[in-house]
């Protein structure tokens, strides 16, 4: 089935990674200048995009005025190791990826799309180890990211600490995801990872921030994207809902 939106490619030479990245920019069918977007950013981008459906979810929200008006931007990694390097707290490129995201992708969104220039009409979205960069960098910076959509993010020591010694982020909004089933997840690092214990860590702290917060094990769901898309609908519409 041809997309009803339009899908751009935007490159950007970043200062802080030295290198070239392609942010793949889907628009709603109903696009106009005259209007104003709010942003979700993920990465993991051409997954969201291709086994995610990102752009069939929007098409359908956005027909049926299920979501506010919405620009989805995708950026993909290099590998699985490039992935690590970037997304969590403890690798080597998270600080550069982070100022990457912070001083130059968010100003060039804002300059060519028609947007709020609000923290809160933008959304960071992430699965694995794309959510654990979603979260930490919203609770570092929720002025500038006000929604978060985490679907079985890896969470350890480092990420619960980060979240612990949060302040201020009232006007956060959540969304978060995990499957009861995700006991011995095989990561990049480690064979047999449990992710189900330390999300329910995180989902005690997160309760006592004070935030918008959304919370729901899966049954039986597991580490991948057959149960991240069967739930995509539900995501976009508690994050961009009209109401």
């Amino acid at each position: 089935m041809a997309r009803k939106g339009k899908m751009l490619e935007k490159e950007i030479n970043s200062n802080f990674l030295g290198e070239t990245l392609v942010l793949k920019i889907y628009q709603p069918e109903s696009f106009s200048p005259l209007y104003k977007y709010h942003l979700c950013i993920m990465q993991d981008g051409n997954d969201y995009y291709q086994m995610g459906r990102v752009a069939t979810f929007s098409d359908r929200l956005h027909d049926d005025a299920e979501i506010e008006n919405t620009v989805f931007i995708g950026i993909h990694y290099k590998d699985r190791y490039d992935r690590l390097k970037k997304y969590h707290p403890s690798g080597e490129q998270y600080d550069a990826y982070s100022k990457f995201l912070m001083k130059e992708v968010v100003p060039l969104l804002d300059d060519i799309l028609p947007t709020y220039h609000m923290g809160g009409t933008r959304a960071l979205m992430g699965d694995s180890l794309a959510g654990t960069l979603a979260l930490t960098m919203a609770v570092r910076y929720p002025n500038t990211f006000g929604k978060v959509i985490i679907q079985s993010p890896l969470v350890d020591d480092v990420v619960l600490d980060i979240v612990e010694k949060a302040t201020n982020l009232h006007s956060l909004e959540i969304y978060h995801t995990i499957g009861t089933a995700e006991t011995a997840v095989h990561t990049t690092k480690e064979p047999e990872v449990d992710f189900l214990t330390p999300n329910r860590k995180l989902k005690e702290l997160l309760e006592q921030k004070g935030l918008t917060y959304f919370y729901k094990e899966i049954p039986d769901g597991e580490h991948t994207w057959k149960y991240w898309q069967n739930d995509m609908e539900n995501a976009l519409k508690a994050i961009f809902n009209e109401d």
